[in-house]
C-alpha cells in the first residue's frame, strides 16, 4: 500500500445505459475538494447517450486546477457484479468504493473526512481494512426521503450482517488490496455485494485489519435500485447466502424472528 499520508481513494462507477441517472453521481464526484481521488469508470457498451456524458465529464476535469484521476472501460460485461469485478482488478487507490449510476456521495467534503479519518485512525500510522459510515435514501432529484432503516454498528465485524446489511454497499470502502483478492460471486443476481462485504470482512479478521466507523453520511442512495425492482427474489437470494455464512437453522430462526417483528411493530 501506498505510504503517503493522504490516501488515494478509487471511486469505481459501473454504467449501462445509464443516462437519466448517471448525471447526478458525476457532478457528486467532481465536486470533492479532496484531490486524491481515482474515478474508474466501466461502461458495458450503453446504447444510449452515457458515453457522450462521460466524454464531457473527462473533458470538463481536464480543465481543474486539481483535476481528479479518471479511468474509462468501455467493453461488454456479463452484468452488474461481472463490471464490479473488472473495476477491482483496475483500481489503482488505496481504498476503493463502490458508487453507481444515481447515487451520490453525500457532501463535498465526504471523501476528504474519510481520508482523515483514514490518516488519523487511532493516532496510528496503521489503516484500517474497511471504512464505513451511514447512508441516506434520496429521490431521483436528490432529496432526502429517510435516514436509512438498518444504521452502521459503533462496532463492525462480518457476524453483525446475519441481522441484514447494517451497512450499505455504497458506504463500505474497502482496502483496496484487500478487497482485489474477493471476486463478486456471479452466481448471485441480486446479493452480490452483500455476500461481497461479508468476505471483505472476514478476510479482514484473518489479517487482523480493523473495521472503522467514522459516524459520518456517507452516501445519498437512491430509493430505487436493481434489488429494490426484484425484491421477493433478492430476498430467496440474501436467504441462501446467509445460510452459506451463518448456517441454515440460524439464518431461518433470524427470519423467522423478523417475520414475527414485522407482524407484532407493522
Amino acid at each position: 500500500m501506498d505510504t503517503d499520508p493522504s490516501p488515494i481513494i478509487t471511486i469505481a462507477t459501473v454504467t449501462y445505459n445509464a443516462e437519466d441517472t448517471l448525471p447526478a453521481t458525476l457532478e457528486s464526484v467532481a465536486g470533492q475538494n479532496y484531490p486524491h481521488v481515482e474515478h474508474l469508470i466501466v461502461d458495458g457498451c450503453s446504447k444510449d447517450h452515457t458515453m457522450e456524458l462521460i466524454h464531457r465529464y473527462v473533458d470538463e476535469n481536464s480543465r481543474q486546477s486539481i483535476p481528479h484521476d479518471i479511468r474509462v472501460i468501455k467493453e461488454p460485461d456479463r452484468g452488474l457484479y461481472d463490471a464490479m469485478n473488472k473495476a477491482l482488478a483496475l483500481a489503482q487507490g488505496d481504498y476503493i468504493c463502490f458508487l453507481n449510476a444515481g447515487d451520490r456521495l453525500h457532501a463535498p467534503d465526504t471523501l476528504s473526512r474519510i481520508a482523515d479519518c483514514i490518516r488519523t485512525y487511532n493516532g496510528t500510522s496503521e489503516r484500517p481494512g474497511v471504512v464505513y459510515g451511514e447512508t441516506d435514501i434520496v429521490n431521483r432529484e436528490g432529496l432526502f426521503l429517510r435516514h436509512r432503516r438498518l444504521q452502521a454498528p459503533d462496532r463492525l465485524d462480518w457476524k453483525c450482517f446475519r441481522n441484514g446489511m447494517l451497512v450499505c454497499h455504497q458506504s463500505f470502502y474497502a482496502c483496496t488490496d484487500l478487497a482485489r483478492e474477493i471476486n463478486y460471486n456471479l452466481k448471485f443476481r441480486f446479493s452480490a455485494d452483500f455476500d461481497w462485504c461479508i468476505r471483505v470482512m472476514k478476510a479482514a479478521e484473518q489479517q487482523e485489519m480493523p473495521l472503522h466507523n467514522t459516524r459520518l453520511i456517507l452516501t445519498d442512495y437512491q430509493n430505487e435500485g436493481m434489488t429494490t425492482r426484484n425484491h421477493n427474489r433478492s430476498l430467496v437470494e440474501r436467504f441462501r447466502l446467509m445460510a452459506r455464512h451463518y448456517g441454515w437453522l440460524r439464518t431461518a430462526g433470524l427470519h423467522l424472528r423478523f417475520v414475527l417483528r414485522a407482524v407484532t411493530h407493522p
